[in-house]
């Protein structure tokens, strides 16, 4: 009883200091897709659980680029990677409790990957480079057989199959978090398991919203075995869905609420920024591309003519007034604050260039189908891409479906004429690879579960994807992986168009100035901090 009252009231606070304290009060426009680490798999879900479940590994609790930097989580330090990448050795802090009480364990590193395989998790795909992780994968039984874990000594060595460079920050996702070893193998979205971070999830009702409140144990114990991670401010969330973003902006302006998760609706963006940017409201780059996928395994894009043809006839511009200033231009596959980034611009817009490439091509088939989703404003860059498609002489018809099946469909082979789409990628670390080797190369193309839209492939670039995605990240690298971008920008098989910045929102109790605002996780709860 006394926690519900709180859960609504913003005087709730402990102690008399200001800026300490309080109950946070947000808004989500739907419920996250999951509450259970192991399956979480969105932007609104990883916000959710940031400061809830630490992995052994975590990033710098920074907005902008600095929070691009891996750092120590439930680990005593970054990995000692040896036997040329294969090989990763990490040790357990002593002395970490869950918000139970009960102690970490080392053990528990190995039961929370193969909870992945058990629930058949997305996740899961990131660990079967793991030696053993394969087999598990189809049989369920034993143990994954590349992780060793003492749990007296807290350390935890990972075997993979091959060289990584890029495991380190695989390690670092939600989905490697530790759990209790009895936690149940079914979707904990209802009842979320215990935590390790400042955070815990006390109740929640599916659909309709969820509550926290300070880990007993991050004070005494966890806190001050992990001093780069912030204790938090406030001692009580509460987040509730809208599922209409004028209501949610109504709601902050009139300080019912303290913060909505969504950025504004485009329709109001403009003006939110006008009246409020710098007191209560501020824009952060993300690190993600917007972009039209051309399936280059089918005519007409099977023609790269035709596919640059597009690239020249797409306006920036007109995009840009399309997402209400809510996107910044761009023509390359990595976002501008991933390593590797060096900009280029191959394709200036130019429609009678367009038009006579698309002529020279002479395809025999023009008839092309666009897809995209039913989330204003992804349908009107659907309605402006047909425009430009037969503008260039392509017949385009627009197919516009409901967003949360949208990439679903279009992931599935057996979906009929898949010419040409609407596409987003946000990462999932901030590492050039997770741009290329799940979405350009051919090892990405699959039957079901696709996300290599374009279905593109070239074997010199496959190698190279590959070759880079065994190394360890550094100048030479990064070198390599900017000119890997200029190569498959010039095949054309997108047309990128923007990087999303992401609008935050809060009520004048919120202190702005403070706000962390992670790129790779958003917004960070615990620097939330109530005037």
């Amino acid at each position: 009883m006394v926690l519900l009252v709180c859960a609504v009231l913003s005087g709730c606070g402990s102690g008399d200091d200001p800026g300490e304290g309080g109950t946070l009060r947000g808004t989500y426009n739907s419920f996250p897709d999951a509450l259970d680490p192991s399956l979480a798999f969105s932007l609104e879900a990883a916000t959710a659980l940031h400061d809830t479940y630490i992995p052994l590994l975590t990033y710098a609790p920074e907005s902008g680029a600095a929070g691009t930097e891996l750092i120590p989580g439930l680990a005593k330090s970054l990995p000692k990677i040896d036997r040329g990448g294969r090989r990763y050795t990490l040790r357990l802090r002593p002395g970490l409790k869950y918000s139970d009480g009960r102690p970490v364990r080392a053990s528990d590193f190995r039961f929370a990957i193969e909870r992945l395989f058990r629930l058949n998790s997305l996740g899961s795909t990131f660990y079967t480079g793991i030696v053993g992780a394969e087999r598990f994968a189809r049989t369920k039984k034993g143990d994954i057989a590349g992780i060793e874990a003492d749990d007296g000594s807290g350390r935890i060595v990972i075997h993979l199959t091959e060289p990584s460079g890029t495991f380190s920050f695989v390690l670092a996702l939600p989905f490697s978090a530790l759990l209790p070893p009895d936690t149940p193998l079914e979707d904990q979205t209802a009842s979320p398991p215990p935590a390790t971070g400042q955070y815990m999830i006390t109740a929640v009702q599916p659909g309709r919203g969820w509550e926290y409140r300070r880990n007993p144990y991050w004070a005494s114990d966890n806190g001050p075995a992990m001093p780069r991670l912030p204790d938090g401010h406030v001692d009580r969330i509460s987040f509730e869905v809208r599922t209409n973003p004028i209501t949610q902006l109504e709601e902050v302006e009139r300080g019912k609420v303290d913060w909505m998760k969504n950025p504004p609706p485009v329709d109001r963006y403009p003006e939110v920024k006008r009246r409020f940017e710098g007191t209560q409201f501020r824009e952060e780059p993300t690190i993600s591309t917007y972009y039209f996928w051309m399936n280059t395994q089918e005519p007409p894009f099977d023609d790269v003519r035709v596919r640059r043809a597009v690239n020249y006839a797409i306006d920036p511009a007109a995009l840009e007034r399309i997402y209400a200033g809510t996107l910044k231009r761009t023509q390359q596959v990595l976002p501008s604050q991933m390593p590797g980034y060096r900009q280029f611009e191959l394709y200036p817009h130019d429609l009678a260039r367009a038009k006579r490439l698309v002529e020279r091509a002479d395809p025999d088939d023009r008839d092309v189908t666009i897809w995209t989703n039913n989330l204003t404003p992804n349908d009107e860059a659907g309605e402006y891409y047909q425009q430009v498609l037969e503008e260039i002489g392509l017949d385009a018809n627009l197919k516009t479906i409901d967003a949360a099946n949208y990439f679903t469909v279009i992931g599935n082979a057996s979906t009929p004429d898949l010419d040409t789409g609407w596409a987003n990628w946000f990462l999932d670390f901030p590492h050039p690879s997770d741009y290329f080797a799940p979405q350009l190369s051919s090892e990405s193309i699959a039957p079901v579960g696709n996300t290599n839209w374009a279905r593109f492939g070239d074997l010199r670039l496959d190698a190279k994807i590959a070759e880079l995605e065994r190394q360890q990240l550094g100048p030479r690298q990064e070198a390599e992986y900017a000119a890997l971008d200029r190569e498959v920008m010039e095949q054309a098989p997108w047309a990128p168009f923007g990087t999303l910045t992401l609008g935050t929102f809060v009520a004048d109790s919120v202190n702005l100035d403070e706000l962390v605002v992670s790129p790779i996780y958003g917004q960070d709860l615990t620097s939330f901090e109530l005037e």
